[in-house]
């Protein structure tokens, strides 16, 4: 059974960092799809960034691009996204979630690759004020 965890949330001031931590336990493929999405109140659910795991490509919203940057972890299907020059418009829940099996990511960010990615982690609180 798959199991996605978070954590690493809280919070800062505008322009400050944090950076996120995920742990995908129980997949039996080499190679997953491992992405951030978010979701800020009275908002839908978004993407944020993607990795292939193993080495493979990673993608972002437009509005993280330069700020954000997801990473692997030495561990398998570990990996961390940092935060950089946060405004307050990246307040939300942070989801960590994976695509498990899958060659390669869903085109992200896009509106299905919500529905591509079947586990998902409970959800880490990031608040950024003014």
């Amino acid at each position: 059974q798959v199991h996605v965890v978070e954590s690493g949330g809280g919070s800062v001031q505008a322009g400050g960092s944090l950076r996120l931590s995920c742990v995908v336990s129980g997949s039996p493929y080499s190679r997953n799809c491992l992405g951030w999405f978010r979701q800020a109140p009275g908002k839908e659910r978004e993407g944020v960034a993607a990795i292939y795991t193993g080495g493979g490509d990673s993608f972002y919203a437009d509005s993280v691009k330069g700020r954000f940057t997801i990473v692997e972890g030495r561990a398998k299907d570990t990996m961390y996204l940092q935060m950089t020059s946060l405004k307050p418009e990246d307040t939300a829940i942070y989801y960590c979630a994976a695509d498990i099996g899958r060659v390669g990511c869903p085109p992200f960010p896009s509106p299905g690759a919500l529905s591509s990615f079947s586990h998902w982690g409970q959800g880490t609180q990031v608040t950024v004020s003014s």
